[in-house]
């Protein structure tokens, strides 16, 4: 725990073997600055970085979005669209979308969990089908595809083809969500970031400088859902 001009801040520190400079982020889903440090970078150096940047970090900390918990009466966007979260202890429907409402049943305590159970069907059905389209451009075909709660990533790709994306990729607009597809799919041709990966992206979506542009803005918002 720091004092950061009369603030209680705590920062967790990780330590990266393959950092050559001091990091410091914001995980925007814990509200926890992390502190990342090289191998022979002391912790006492480290937090004296911190210190350093106290007025950025305050000021980052500040400017999160406020949460939005998943509960009766809350508004969810599904695909950047907002819809009313309604729960109905007497349904026995599960949760389903009906006049712009994503209705819940069941206990009220379940809530939580229905929700994002059902967040994750709606973003692997929304994913699977064009994941597997972009990658037949490419003459590749997935090995898996996992929708996960990845804490600052969106997606990811194995070299055996495993592709992993994260589920609040519902929320975004239905553009942001095809670049992301497009970028891992990208990665089964191309495990770089290299101007010849940007051209398979850009061929296989679009909306490539639009959706990396609204993440940039937009993706701390994401993260405080749930």
């Amino acid at each position: 725990m720091l004092i950061l001009d009369g603030q209680e801040v705590g920062v967790a520190v990780r330590r990266n073997n393959r950092a050559r400079r001091i990091a410091l982020r914001i995980d925007p889903a814990k509200e926890t600055p992390e502190l990342v440090l090289p191998p022979r970078t002391s912790e006492s150096e480290g937090l004296d970085f911190v210190r350093s940047r106290a007025g950025w970090l305050l000021d980052r900390l500040e400017a999160l979005p406020p949460r939005v918990p998943f509960r009766d009466g809350e508004i969810l966007p599904i695909f950047d669209e907002p819809y009313l979260i309604v729960h109905d202890a007497a349904a026995r429907r599960g949760v389903w979308i009906e006049d712009r409402k994503i209705i819940v049943s069941g206990r009220v305590e379940h809530l939580p969990r229905r929700l994002n159970d059902w967040l994750r069907r709606e973003a692997k059905a929304a994913i699977s089908p064009r994941a597997h389209a972009k990658a037949s451009v490419l003459e590749k075909r997935p090995t898996k595809i996992t929708i996960r709660d990845q804490k600052s990533r969106w997606g990811s790709c194995s070299t055996s083809g495993n592709l992993s994306f994260n589920w609040r990729l519902i929320l975004a607009p239905d553009t942001v969500l095809d670049y992301v597809v497009a970028h891992e799919v990208g990665h089964m041709a191309m495990p770089n970031h290299s101007p010849a990966f940007w051209k398979i992206v850009d061929r296989l979506s679009p909306h490539m400088r639009d959706g990396r542009a609204w993440l940039r803005k937009n993706g701390d918002r994401l993260f405080r859902y749930g």
